[in-house]
Order: structure tokens, then C-alpha cells, then sequence
């Protein structure tokens, strides 16, 4: 009998490439999708490059989530979906709908074809934005049972799109979704080793920070989770029949301050981390700065919020094993280190 085949959203993507590389090293038959299939050899040498092994197992299809094309081909003969694929920018979008209509729309796209495929699950990549914000102040950490509040105070565009497909695929599933199961993870900032120049949002604050682009710490909070994983989950979550209808948070341990994040790397990382900023700075600055800088203002609505979150129920249910926030950062700025994506530091180091 052969290996199942596992189509992978958003292969070239920072968590897909590491779904790929677990996929490949299980024993599974992969495809994936790429906008264009001109990405094909780009992301055969990537994952070539760090250590996949059976390529001839892996696939691709072209595909994109603003369209019906090429979405029944992707499924075919699929027993399973990850469907990790979606937006993130850097900035705010003028219209918050650039975010919302891809993010819910592809999810249904990849959904409807899923369930007109047979696929027997899909696992979402959803986010901790689903489920922490637009909350009152609170000291219990956040938990699964949780959502965000789409309209509530200081949710951004991206915050509200990710709750508004994750939502929409629960409605699918409840009403439309016939017997295709579905299983969702929800991770918080995700950090750990980048592949290539192609890498999450998240992996921006490591290397601003290690760059030098920031004059001191704001006092924001994250939680972080190590990439690798963050894909262990997701095969968890595939495979494990406990999994079915359920969300998971992906949270490696208590959130952890810019101040913080800033003294590991100091300690951790030596003469790489010579330009990381070590003092904190005051609200009213950063707020001043949000007045030229867009970057800045996306962050106003969460100074000085600490949250927490708990990954409980992914340990208990899966047996899910998460490296420490700690390692999952160094594994970051090692990365971007070793791939000379840091300036000046790759001559050194």
C-alpha cells in the first residue's frame, strides 16, 4: 500500500516548508501549492538544502486562494489538507478587507474542495489572533475555549481576519462540511529556523532587533512557539482521532517581554547580538513615533497588555512536546545568522 498523500497550502511559506520537511521524513506523499509553479525549483533546492530526504515523494500545484483554479487537482487523492497558507503583513492595510476576504474566502475554497475530494481531515493554521484579543484585561491565561472579539477594542485588520475564517470554517464544518473532519492550531508568535529569505512576520522582530532597526525594547508581550514545533502539532492534529473537532494552542511557555527576548539573545548570542537594544522604552515614545511610522501604530493597542496562553490541552491530548521559547529564539537569529539576513553580523559573528 502506498504512503497517504498530504497536500500542504503554502509550501514555499515558513510553516509549510517545515510541514514538508516532517511530511517527507514520515513516510508521506506530499503536495503542495504554490501560486506558480515557476516556485517549484526554488522550493525543491530550499528543502533540499536542509535536509529532505525522498523529494521524489514531493509534488506540486499550482493554486491560489483568491480562485477556484487548480483547487480539485490539488486534492485529489489526498487523505489529509494542511491547510497553512494565508496573509501577513508588515503593515496595516488602507482597507481591512484586503486581509479579511482572502483569509476567510481561500479558507473556504480549500474547504469546499476538500470535502468534493473525500479528504478524510483538515488541519487549519489559525492563530492565538483567534482567540486573545479584544478582551478586557485578565490575569487566567487563554485557552482554547476563548475567542476574540472581532469588534473589539484595538483589533487590527489581521487580528480579524484570522478570527473571521477560522469562525467561518467551523460554520462550514457544522453546516456544509458532510463528513470531512477538521482540526485547527492556534500558535502564537512562531519563531525558530528559518529556511530561506521566505519566513512569518514574527521572525521581523528578532532581526530588527539584531539589526539594530529598533532604538530600545516597547513593552509588548509574545508568546512564541518554535516552528518545528508548530508542524509536529499539525501532524498531531492530522493524525490522532482525539484531534477531530478540536482547536489547539501552540504556546511554548509563559509570553515573554522585548526586554526579555533582548537579554536572551544578548546572552545567548554574543557578538551577533551587539545591536540588540537593551532598555526599555516608554509608551509615550513609541506613541510619538506611531505618528510617522506605520509599523509603530500597529502596535499602540498592545502596550503594556500581558497575556498568557496555555498549551494544556495539546500536551494532554496529543502528547505534544514543544521546545522552550528560549531555544526557539536562538534558533531564530542562528538562522538568519548562518543565511546572512542579518546586516553586518554574518562577518561578525
Amino acid at each position: 500500500m502506498s504512503a497517504e498523500l498530504v497536500l500542504v497550502t503554502g509550501g514555499s511559506g515558513f510553516i509549510g516548508s517545515h510541514c514538508i520537511l516532517q511530511l517527507l521524513a514520515g513516510g508521506y506523499r506530499v503536495r503542495t501549492t504554490v501560486r506558480s509553479l515557476q516556485r517549484e525549483p526554488e522550493v525543491r533546492a530550499t528543502l533540499q538544502a536542509n535536509g529532505a530526504g525522498a523529494l521524489d515523494r514531493l509534488s506540486f500545484a499550482a493554486a491560489d486562494l483568491m480562485s477556484d483554479a487548480g483547487w480539485a487537482e490539488a486534492v485529489a487523492g489526498c487523505t489529509y489538507v494542511l491547510h497553512v497558507a494565508s496573509p501577513f503583513p508588515a503593515l496595516v492595510p488602507k482597507d481591512e478587507n484586503e486581509l479579511i476576504v482572502p483569509a476567510r474566502e481561500g479558507t473556504l475554497r480549500v474547504l469546499r474542495a476538500a470535502r468534493d475530494g473525500r479528504v478524510r481531515r483538515v488541519v487549519l493554521t489559525s492563530s492565538f489572533a483567534a482567540i486573545g484579543y479584544g478582551h478586557d484585561q485578565r490575569q487566567t491565561p487563554f485557552t482554547e475555549t476563548d475567542w476574540t472579539d472581532p469588534n473589539g477594542e484595538g483589533v487590527t485588520p489581521y487580528v480579524k481576519s484570522k478570527t473571521l475564517a477560522e469562525r467561518a470554517a467551523w460554520d462550514f464544518i457544522e453546516k456544509e462540511g458532510g463528513k470531512l473532519e477538521l482540526s485547527v492550531v492556534n500558535p502564537v508568535g512562531v519563531f525558530g529556523p528559518v529556511l530561506s529569505q521566505d519566513y512569518a512576520t514574527s521572525i521581523l522582530l528578532v532581526q530588527r532587533m539584531m539589526d539594530g532597526a529598533m532604538p530600545g525594547c516597547p513593552k509588548l508581550y509574545f508568546g512564541a512557539v518554535d516552528v518545528r514545533d508548530v508542524a509536529d502539532l499539525h501532524i498531531r492534529a492530522m493524525t490522532e482521532p482525539a484531534a477531530r473537532g478540536q482547536r489547539f494552542l501552540a504556546v511554548a511557555g509563559d509570553f515573554l517581554s522585548m526586554v526579555e527576548i533582548a537579554k536572551i539573545l544578548k546572552r545567548r548570542m554574543g557578538a551577533a547580538a551587539r545591536k540588540v537594544p537593551a532598555r526599555e522604552i516608554p509608551n509615550w515614545m513609541v506613541r510619538l513615533a506611531a505618528l510617522r511610522d506605520p509599523a509603530a501604530k500597529q502596535i499602540i493597542p498592545e502596550l503594556g497588555t500581558r497575556k498568557n496562553a496555555s498549551g494544556e490541552k495539546a500536551r494532554q491530548l496529543l502528547g505534544w512536546k514543544p521546545r522552550s521559547a528560549e531555544e526557539a529564539i536562538v534558533a531564530t537569529a542562528e538562522s538568519l545568522v548562518r543565511l546572512g539576513l542579518l546586516k553586518e553580523v554574518s562577518e561578525a559573528a
